[in-house]
């Protein structure tokens, strides 16, 4: 998968993920719940809910059985989940990462070639769908937006996820999409960063020691306390699992937090750059 398309392989809606959708809202309605009456009965918001039957998210295993549970639905919709493992078009080890990412309690990401979709804004994803080649058609490009903007509700729907962004300078000194785009990316990652659980640290241009010259890091971590990573080329992505290899990247990590620039001193970097 190259660095702009990431978006391509995000929760869309898909036929899996609206057939699952669709399942769902009939269970639900079988039961006798609304959306807004069944959110605090299964441990999710209203939100999440909606965003599941309208197939724009990945079921979490945790979700599924909660719903299981309390709308009594057969085994349906587990069904309907090992459907979607096997679903084409959307990279198995993506399917994994994005269900975990529901509802991980930490997530770390080093990015060195564009701003992570979770800090990105839609000026800033647009000028990067439309690089992509293959070329993408307009629908394809307007269905990546709103796959982006869904999981960016990630940052605002889990309030109690620490979020951690190494973030290389020339990322911002590429100026891709111009600076009107620039700025307003600089801007947005400042608000951010004023969320308590978001951390953004900026690795400067000049650093005589980098941890991190293999490339992109993804971490995070799961309500049961195990961590998982993936890595990203320009054609693929792979899903790590094995404790030995997230360890290193832990190890790379932990290190590249040490030499990069403090919260404090990339908050003051990203203002000067942004002209405050």
């Amino acid at each position: 998968m190259s660095s702009s398309t990431q978006g391509s392989q995000e929760p869309e809606p898909t036929d899996g993920l609206k057939a699952f959708g669709a399942a769902l809202k009939s269970f639900r309605k079988r039961a006798g719940y609304t959306q807004e009456s069944l959110a605090p009965e299964i441990g999710y918001s209203t939100h999440f809910i909606a965003s599941i039957e309208q197939g724009r998210r990945f079921p979490p295993p945790r979700f599924v059985d909660q719903a299981e549970a309390t709308l009594d639905a057969f085994g349906t919709l587990r069904l309907v989940v090992n459907q979607l493992s096997r679903q084409r078009g959307l990279a198995a080890w993506f399917r994994q990462w994005a269900r975990l990412e529901q509802e991980a309690v930490t997530l770390y990401t080093y990015e060195c070639r564009l701003i992570p979709g979770l800090l990105q804004t839609p000026a800033y994803a647009e000028r990067l769908f439309a690089n992509q080649l293959p070329p993408l058609g307009d629908e394809q490009i307007q269905a990546q937006l709103v796959a982006r903007g869904e999981r960016q509700k990630l940052l605002t729907d889990r309030p109690n996820t620490a979020y951690s962004f190494i973030l290389e300078e020339h990322l911002f000194l590429r100026n891709m999409g111009g600076d009107e785009v620039t700025q307003g990316l600089i801007e947005h990652i400042l608000q951010l960063a004023e969320r308590r659980n978001i951390e953004v640290q900026i690795m400067p241009l000049v650093r005589e020691s980098h941890s991190g010259l293999d490339g992109p890091i993804r971490l995070l971590e799961s309500p049961e306390n195990r961590w998982f990573a993936y890595c990203e080329g320009q054609r693929g992505g792979m899903f790590i699992s094995d404790p030995r290899e997230i360890s290193v990247l832990q190890m790379r990590y932990a290190r590249m937090r040490s030499q990069a620039l403090s919260f404090e001193d990339s908050v003051s970097l990203l203002e000067r750059m942004r002209g405050a």
